[in-house]
């Protein structure tokens, strides 16, 4: 997409930007010097009028002389809420000139993530995630870039792109270290509000210092005033421009253009014609000018200003209600007025392509001129034209949004088709946009409740305090009936948890399920009254629920989804409260259909959600089954990256994952794995259960591994401290954190936060010893100062491990009564762990007890089998511990 304008403009346009044209030169230069090179963000603000869109097209001539690749797109003013309109515009010319084939062997496993949203091909079944089809289109590029470099990307007026288009500009821009990729942005100052500034100022942020562009002076207008009109152009002629224009490039253009028109002589007599001149250039003047062409000439403007893109001759001959041969009539006498140009670089021609608008204070002066009513009313035939041009409700919803509430049925059917539309593509905030059009309409009363429930499972990811005034709107309405209603009413709960609601999700879902009789339907409910509660990390722990529970569970059998839900909440609130470890896997195998997650309970069905599945991985990792943890929390890492979510579900995904790592003692590959999740759950947003799941994960696995420093630095740098998550965190938040404050000397604070997650504990219900080991932490803190409470802490945490039945359990609970310990006590406990430990598939565990039995026993040989022991785990410090050991040999034999 390029800008047409008048001969004399294409240099004259580019007075007094030397600087800026020096950027270009340079940041092009060094695009092409090296195809493993970094990539690089360009960013020009300035008022309208002054120069971006001209400067942008030199970027583009300059870039195709050095053998550059050119891609460029522009936003609008009226099609801002258009879906990835301004990447579509960037990406779409290049794939669709590959072959499907091409196109998909390019983009890969992202082709079918990222193409509904270039409209390249069909979406899926399943509802889109907005974070990976932006990332699918990071990767779009990405692959793109290696076969078209040296690239360059040029994105003209980014005020007016789309949100979605704006997310992946975000996204892309923190990628370009490793991109060779050039991206020229122009934008104003100010402008936009909400999200879209936020995108803005963070494209602002990762690019070289905003160039700004100023205003011509005085004696840069003399010159442009001279080299347009001769040289015989005199000083207060000169000057008057520069007074009447204010030394914008785009007005002082159009002025003098103006000025040739009219034959107007360049002297002091003429200046004071000026400003009239400039008027009918811009605003009411142009709209005058415009008028002067004819009411075809104006209608046909008119309908391309309604348009706004994708201005092809034919739909907006259509729209303006006029034969083709009219419309290439208009067409030209447009051209020729400098209000429309074609879109094609290498042509004048206006009846071939697409068209635009020379210039966007034309597009906006020609939209804002057109009476408010007779807009609505185009806006409308728009729509109509679009969906009869077969491009679907989605294309044409943007029409729609414009259109008059009037208790149309089938204006609401439409938007709630466009609507699943944007979901399919991943752009829930159109999808929002269109349901809360068609609630305006208003919809029929028996439609209302549903179109309700559809606009809360729109912004459910986005705005839980939104979907839960919607969900609960609709429950209060006739319309919702049966499974839906369930449905309703679990999303509601969902969107409760996720706003900090968890006790008012749990009387939500338990008002539902006393109005049901008994069946599958009430169960659904029942089981997500003991999921929220079951996740609930509070102290307001209801009494007997966990034995509630048990009795509702005896009557199940797995022989449907409901059931194997409470089997898995059964068999968690099992393993959190140290039961024996046979019932708790028992339980959960109750739940697997041959060993296997049953079909409507993966990881990407939303009938139950994330959480549950969660639960039965964590309760394997923590009854020493960790081969079906690991088993299960790669299927999830599987399932998410192949559906393209790349949010906070692919973030829990690694967290967990790195949970059954770091129990497995694969310390290396569990801290890798944890970092990714904190890098995404860092694009998700702090403070969300999520985002602690990966931060506690890591801080625990960097103290195994011995490095401490960097697990208080990721603690200061992430927040890991109280408040706590009202949710429940594996690891345990408290006990980790009283682990690392005793790491880093500060052994008070530290007893004081074990001593916390003891309460919390307590009043929970918890004790399972492996999951919130704070009893064996704190028994250590309190050896010295208070033998006698450590000694009972270490005796309970081995009665608590004996009943849970787990050789980690055990063993760990043996360590820490040797540690308490001296002379050969201490090295019969420390036997019996190794013991226990070897039996364990906790590697590191077993790591830390042959070393620790070597050193009560001054055994050379159990001190190498730790140490190997050690290496292999990655756990650093241990490792350093036996070596230190080994190499004084003091009393060693």
């Amino acid at each position: 997409m390029t800008e047409a304008r008048p001969e004399p403009a294409a240099s004259s346009s580019l007075w007094e930007r030397e600087a800026e044209i020096a950027d270009v030169v340079e940041a092009v230069r060094a695009l092409r010097a090296d195809a493993s090179s970094s990539g690089s963000l360009l960013v020009f603000s300035g008022e309208a009028g002054i120069g971006k869109t001209a400067l942008l097209a030199e970027a583009r001539r300059i870039a195709e002389a050095h053998g550059c690749t050119v891609w460029s797109a522009r936003g609008g003013e009226t099609v801002t809420s258009v879906p990835f309109n301004v990447i579509r515009q960037l990406l779409q010319p290049a794939i669709v000139s590959l072959m499907p084939e091409e196109a998909r062997e390019y983009l890969g496993d992202w082709y079918d993530i990222a193409g509904p949203a270039l409209g390249i091909a069909e979406p899926g079944e399943r509802q889109a995630d907005p974070q990976g089809v932006c990332d699918g289109l990071v990767a779009a590029v990405r692959r793109l870039a290696k076969r078209e470099w040296p690239l360059v990307l040029i994105v003209d007026d980014a005020h007016w792109a789309d949100q979605e288009t704006l997310q992946w500009l975000v996204a892309f821009a923190e990628r370009l270290d490793d991109l060779p990729v050039l991206v020229v942005v122009a934008r104003r100052p100010g402008d936009v509000s909400g999200e879209r500034a936020r995108q803005l100022e963070a494209v602002a942020a990762a690019a070289r210092p905003v160039l700004t562009l100023s205003a011509l002076t005085p004696d840069a207008t003399a010159g442009l005033t001279r080299a347009t009109l001769g040289e015989h152009a005199d000083a207060p002629f000169c000057r008057e421009v520069w007074a009447v224009t204010g030394g914008n490039p785009y007005e002082t253009v159009e002025l003098l253009a103006k000025v040739q028109d009219s034959e107007l002589e360049p002297v002091e007599a003429s200046a004071a014609e000026l400003r009239a001149l400039n008027r009918s250039a811009r605003g009411r003047g142009l709209v005058a000018r415009l008028e002067g062409l004819g009411i075809d000439a104006t209608r046909f403007a008119w309908a391309a200003a309604i348009l706004g893109t994708g201005i092809s001759l034919d739909l907006t001959a259509q729209l303006a209600g006029m034969q083709r041969d009219e419309a290439v009539r208009c067409a030209e006498l447009l051209g020729a007025a400098r209000i429309l140009a074609a879109t094609e670089p290498a042509s004048r021609e206006l009846t071939g392509g697409d068209l635009e608008f020379v210039h966007p204070l034309i597009a906006s002066a020609v939209y804002r001129s057109i009476p408010d009513a007779l807009r609505t009313a185009m806006h409308g035939q728009a729509a109509w034209a679009v969906t009869e041009s077969g491009r679907g409700a989605a294309a044409a919803s943007r029409h729609l949004l414009e259109v008059h509430p009037d208790d149309d049925p089938e204006l609401v059917e439409q938007m709630r088709e466009a609507a699943r539309e944007h979901l399919a593509v991943g752009a829930p905030d159109a999808a929002r946009r269109c349901l809360e059009r068609a609630l305006a309409e208003p919809p029929l009363p028996e439609v209302h409740a549903r179109v309700l429930y559809e606009l809360g499972c729109a912004t459910l990811l986005t705005a839980p305090a939104t979907t839960i005034r919607h969900l609960r709107t609709a429950l209060d309405q006739s319309g919702l009936d049966g499974d839906l209603r369930v449905d309703a009413v679990f999303r509601l709960s969902q969107a409760l948890v996720h706003n900090d609601q968890l006790d008012e999700a749990v009387r939500t879902v338990d008002t539902e399920a006393a109005r049901l009789d008994p069946g599958p339907a009430r169960m659904r409910l029942q089981a997500v009254h003991y999921m929220w509660e079951g996740i609930h990390a509070g102290e307001d722990h209801v009494p007997g629920r966990s034995r509630s529970l048990a009795e509702l569970v005896k009557t199940c059998t797995g022989r449907d989804n409901s059931e194997r839900a409470l089997l898995i909440l059964r068999g968690f609130d099992a393993m959190t409260r140290g039961e024996s470890v046979e019932e708790v896997v028992e339980l959960c195998d109750r739940a697997l259909v041959n060993g296997r997650l049953a079909p409507g309970l993966g990881w990407t069905d939303t009938e139950w959600g994330i959480e549950l599945l969660m639960m039965l991985g964590s309760s394997y990792a923590y009854a020493d089954r960790l081969d079906r943890a690991e088993s299960l929390f790669s299927e999830a890492l599987r399932s998410y990256t192949s559906a393209g979510w790349s949010g906070g579900h692919l973030a829990l995904a690694h967290a967990f994952l790195g949970l059954a790592h770091r129990r497995r003692g694969r310390l290396r590959d569990a801290e890798t794995t944890l970092r990714e999740s904190l890098r995404i759950a860092e694009r998700v947003g702090r403070g969300l259960p999520l985002y602690w799941s990966a931060t506690c994960g890591l801080v625990d696995t960097l103290l195994a591994r011995g490095d401490i420093q960097e697990a208080w630095a990721i603690a200061e740098q992430y927040g890991f401290a109280p408040p706590y998550p009202s949710t429940i965190v594996l690891p345990d938040t408290r006990s980790v954190r009283g682990r690392l404050l005793l790491a880093v000397g500060r052994v008070k604070d530290g007893i004081n936060e074990l001593e916390a997650a003891e309460k919390a504990a307590a009043a929970r219900g918890h004790h399972n010893t492996v999951m919130a080991p704070w009893a064996l932490d704190l028994a250590r803190a309190l050896a010295s100062d208070d033998p006698a409470r450590a000694g009972a802490l270490a005796t309970d945490a081995r009665r608590q491990a004996e009943r849970l039945g787990t050789d980690t359990a055990i063993g760990e609970a043996l360590r820490c009564a040797a540690a308490l310990e001296s002379g050969q006590r201490a090295v019969r406990l420390a036997a019996q762990a190794v013991t226990y430990l070897e039996a364990s598939p906790c590697q590191y565990e077993h790591a830390a007890a042959r070393v620790e039995y070597g050193i009560a026993a001054r055994s050379v040989s159990e001190l190498g089998k730790g140490l190997t022991l050690a290496r292999s785990c990655g756990a650093d410090g241990l490792a350093a511990r036996a070596e230190e050991v080994l190499a004084t040999g003091r009393g060693l034999r």
